[in-house]
């Protein structure tokens, strides 16, 4: 009796780690996180993209070696205001919170969203613009500013995984990108996991918890 009812805690115990790991891996690869503006933010999008202040949700949709593809939803995850390009750039320090950089504009002016960093990582996004945009931009900040000639509005999804980016100078000459933003190191240009393997791990050391106290359940059945 005493042996049954450990094997049931161990069953237990597997089907609630089961549930718990679907939704840790994938906060972990979508990198969810919920955004906060006090004030009115531009955003790449159609032209100048004004987001008022408010709550908003950012999300990667699709991780690829030398490219991300980040939607910025509502509150409530509804409805998408923006879907944009952005290119993995590399921070000295880590922080164990969010952090969102912003291009200073002229008094009165939106800030001009550039980058953001997940708790934690080293590398963050930083955010493509449509080239018309991004030539206004960086004359109105007086430095360079990514780019990509495609409407990041209307372009298909599939479109922003090939798109071409560059950098343009308040001159609007092109520059080289990586005055702009470091390259990952060779070591992470494989396309990424869609999940860590600690979750596995932390199962597999349950399941031998488990089986432990099966077993010590079971001498004493005996």
């Amino acid at each position: 009796m005493k042996c049954c009812k450990a094997l049931a805690f161990v069953v237990c115990l597997v089907v609630l780690c089961l549930l718990v790991m679907p939704t840790a891996m994938a906060d972990d690869w979508n990198r969810e996180t919920v955004v906060t503006f006090s004030g009115p933010v531009e955003v790449p999008g159609v032209g100048a993209q004004i987001l008022p202040a408010g709550t908003y949700v950012f999300k990667i949709f699709d991780s690829l070696s030398d490219r991300h593809i980040v939607q910025i939803f509502n509150q409530d995850k509804t409805h998408v205001f923006t879907t944009i390009l952005a290119i993995p750039n590399y921070r000295l320090h880590t922080t164990d919170k969010t952090v969102i950089t912003f291009r200073e504009r002229p008094a009165g002016q939106p800030e001009a969203l550039r980058a953001w960093f997940y708790p934690g990582r080293e590398w963050g996004e930083e955010f493509v613009y449509a080239k018309p945009r991004a030539v206004q931009l960086a004359k109105e900040v007086n430095e360079p500013v990514l780019a990509t000639p495609i409407e990041l509005a209307t372009a298909p999804l599939e479109a922003l995984k090939t798109a071409p980016v560059e950098a343009v100078a308040p001159t609007g000459e092109p520059v080289e990108v990586a005055k702009l933003v470091e390259a990952p190191p060779l070591a992470s240009q494989a396309l990424p996991k869609t999940a860590s393997s600690m979750p596995l791990i932390g199962v597999i050391g349950l399941l031998s918890l488990g089986a432990g106290f099966a077993l010590s359940f079971s001498k004493r059945a005996a």
